[in-house]
C-alpha cells in the first residue's frame, strides 16, 4: 500500500513543508512509489547540498545551479543537480543493496553521493571540476556521512579499484561508455541517462558473466557530463 509518508505533521516549519511537497507532488507521481526511497528523501536534507545563493530552490523541479552567478551557464555546463525526481527515480531503479560497492560519475554537490552512501556498503564519487569537488566533500562530511569517498578525477574511464556493483552517471552522456561497463561486477548495473537533446532514456544495463543486458525504461533530460565522447558533428 502506497501511504503518503507523515512527514507534514510540521506545517509551520516552511522547509519540512516544502520537501514533503517535494516527495509527494514531484517524486512520487513519477512512478517513484518505493517506501524506502521516499523516507531516505525526507531524511538526507537536499536543502544542506545546495549553495546558499540557490537554497531557495532547493526542492524545485529544476536542476539547481552549483557555481557562478549565471545559473543557466551553470546548468549549461553541468554544474549543477539534477531535478529531484531524477536522482530518486535512479536510485529507485538500480536497486541498491547493504552490500554494494557503487561508483558514481559526477560528484556536484555530494547530495546523489549521500543518498547512494545511505543504501550501500561504499560509494567512491569522481568529480572532474575542483570546486565541486570540494563542495561535494564538504557537505558530505557536514551531513556525517562516512562512507562515501569524493576523487578529483576525469571519471570517463572510470577508476583503478574496481569492480563495482553499481555505476551511476549524475549527468547525461551520448553513448552508454564501454570503459566504464568493463568496471562492472558480474551481476553489476550500471544507470545512465543517454542520448541527445531533445531525445534521452535513462538506462540501464546489467552484466552477466561477458555478457550487458540493457533497458530504457523512461524518458527525460539532463545536462551533459564533462569527459564523455560525443557523436561527429554534436554541439551544444
Amino acid at each position: 500500500m502506497n501511504m503518503p509518508l507523515n512527514t507534514s505533521a510540521n506545517t509551520s516549519d516552511p522547509v519540512a513543508q516544502a520537501r514533503y511537497n517535494m516527495i509527494e507532488q514531484q517524486i512520487r507521481p513519477w512512478n517513484v512509489l518505493d517506501f524506502d526511497i521516499l523516507e531516505l528523501l525526507a531524511v538526507v536534507r537536499r536543502e544542506e547540498f545546495v549553495p546558499p545563493a540557490y537554497r531557495s530552490l532547493a526542492f524545485m523541479d529544476i536542476e539547481v545551479p552549483l557555481l557562478g552567478s549565471d545559473a543557466e551557464d551553470a546548468v549549461r555546463l553541468g554544474h549543477s543537480m539534477l531535478q529531484p525526481r531524477v536522482e530518486a527515480r535512479i536510485l529507485q531503479d538500480l536497486a541498491i543493496k547493504p552490500t554494494d560497492r557503487v561508483l558514481e560519475i559526477g560528484s556536484g554537490s555530494g547530495y546523489m553521493a549521500a543518498l547512494l552512501a545511505a543504501r550501500a556498503q561504499q560509494v567512491v564519487s569522481i568529480e572532474i571540476v575542483p570546486e565541486l569537488a570540494e563542495m561535494a566533500r564538504e557537505n558530505l562530511l557536514s551531513a556525517g556521512v562516512q562512507n562515501a569517498e569524493v576523487r578529483l578525477a576525469d571519471g570517463a574511464n572510470g577508476t583503478t579499484d574496481g569492480p563495482f556493483d553499481v555505476i551511476v552517471l549524475s549527468g547525461s552522456v551520448a553513448e552508454v561508455p564501454a570503459a566504464l561497463l568493463s568496471h562492472l561486477r558480474d551481476g553489476g548495473r550500471l544507470g545512465a541517462i543517454v542520448g541527445n537533446d531533445p531525445v534521452m532514456r535513462f538506462t540501464l544495463t546489467r552484466r552477466t558473466g561477458d555478457r550487458f543486458e540493457t533497458t530504457s525504461p523512461w524518458d527525460t533530460i539532463a545536462p551533459r557530463l564533462v569527459g564523455f565522447p560525443e557523436p561527429s558533428g554534436f554541439t551544444f
